[in-house]
């Protein structure tokens, strides 16, 4: 059968976008070293020019300048339209990424969503609440337990204005306790003479002193 209608040729891979791409970036750069070497050619020529007089041979070289020239503007014109068509495919190789990407978070949305379903059927509302109600009481209970725990016995009853009464003598204390240089004051004063002017008395050494605490020779 084959040998009547002869073989169909075997179907290849399909073009992939991102050898296209690198194709295609491989003619624009080889097609900038041809400028490249087009432009070393027209500084060449452009110095002859400078150098020579005007007469045939300058022109004959100005002529080779422009044929070159001209070749330029047309490698110019294949390099950017290469580039062009390089731009436009990466723009459509990352929009089709784009799309994949999203196809891929729209479908592991839909499975979490699937699973949130799954999850939510073992969940009962009226459990939790019921759960919530449960340990409220059962916090009531301990802090009533705990209030009987702590109660005290056998303390006598104070009235409310008996202690504020003696909170306000104790203020009263607490001032009194905090100035005391009174008493410092009072223990360095001299002592007070006793008797008449005139007398001699004995100090607590037995020393015979007069009313002022001056020591006295006997004479």
């Amino acid at each position: 059968m084959n040998r009547i209608f002869g073989k169909g040729k075997a179907k290849g891979p399909p073009p992939n976008l991102g050898d296209c791409i690198g194709s295609v970036d491989s003619r624009a750069e080889s097609v900038d070293k041809k400028i490249a070497r087009l432009d070393a050619e027209l500084v060449k020529y452009k110095d002859q020019m400078k150098k020579m007089r005007d007469g045939p041979s300058k022109n004959m070289v100005k002529q080779k300048a422009l044929r070159v020239l001209k070749q330029k503007r047309m490698y110019e014109s294949q390099r950017d339209n290469l580039m062009q068509q390089s731009f436009n495919m990466e723009q459509t190789n990352y929009t089709i990424q784009s799309l994949k990407d999203t196809k891929t978070t729209v479908d592991a949305m839909k499975v979490g969503l699937k699973d949130m379903k799954k999850a939510y059927k073992h969940v009962k509302i009226d459990q939790i609440e019921d759960l919530q109600d449960q340990l409220g009481d059962m916090m009531e209970d301990a802090s009533e337990i705990q209030d009987a725990l702590g109660r005290s016995y056998g303390t006598p009853e104070i009235d409310d204005d008996d202690l504020e009464a003696e909170l306000d003598a104790l203020g009263d204390e607490l001032l009194m306790d905090d100035d005391s240089s009174y008493l410092d004051e009072a223990s360095t004063a001299p002592s007070i003479p006793e008797g008449l002017p005139g007398d001699k008395v004995n100090n607590r050494d037995g020393v015979l002193v007069d009313e002022f605490g001056l020591p006295q020779i006997p004479a």
